[in-house]
C-alpha cells in the first residue's frame, strides 16, 4: 500500500505482548454485579434558584439542574470546595428546603450535592421526586399514545 506521493507505508509492527500484570487484571469472564449507589437513583429534571451557605466562600447564588432523593446539581458561578459540607435552601413543589449537603463533584459551573441529613427536608425531597416519577410516567404514556395514533 502507498501513501498519495508514491512512498509506500512503513511495515506494520506488531503490537507489544501483554504483560503479566495485565492479564492477571483481566478476567476471562466478566462479571456484573448491581452497586448499591445512592448516586444510581433515578434523577429528575428541576430548574430553581438556590442558595448555597458555604463556611469557605460566604452565601452563593445558583441555579438547580436537576434532582433526586439523594442530592441535587447546580449550576453555580463562584466556586464551592468539593468535599465540604454545605447548607442548601431551594423551593420544591412550593415549600421552601433547608437540607445539608456535602459538595461532591464539580464539572466546570455544575455542582453535585449529596445530602447528608435525615429529616423533614429529606421527606419533602423524597415525596417530590415521586410526585416528579409519577408526572414523568403520565408525560411519556401520553406521548406514547399521540406516536400509536
Amino acid at each position: 500500500m502507498e501513501k498519495p506521493n508514491g512512498v509506500p507505508f512503513p511495515p506494520l509492527r506488531p503490537w507489544p505482548r501483554e504483560s503479566k500484570l495485565e492479564i492477571e487484571n483481566h478476567p476471562a469472564v466478566a462479571h456484573f454485579h448491581p452497586i448499591d449507589d445512592p448516586r444510581r437513583q433515578r434523577r429528575f429534571k428541576m430548574e430553581t434558584d438556590i442558595r448555597i451557605y458555604s463556611r469557605t466562600c460566604g452565601p452563593l447564588k445558583g441555579r438547580t439542574v436537576d434532582i433526586s432523593e439523594s442530592g441535587i446539581a447546580a449550576m453555580l458561578t463562584l466556586e464551592v470546595l468539593v468535599g465540604e459540607k454545605v447548607e442548601l435552601e431551594f423551593t420544591l413543589t412550593s415549600r421552601p428546603v433547608t437540607i445539608f449537603a456535602i459538595v461532591r463533584e464539580k464539572n466546570a459551573f455544575r455542582y453535585g450535592f449529596e445530602f447528608v441529613e435525615s429529616n423533614a427536608a429529606s421527606e419533602v425531597i423524597r415525596i417530590a421526586c415521586r410526585q416528579l416519577a409519577f408526572e414523568n410516567s403520565l408525560m411519556s404514556s401520553a406521548v406514547t399514545r399521540k406516536v400509536i395514533r
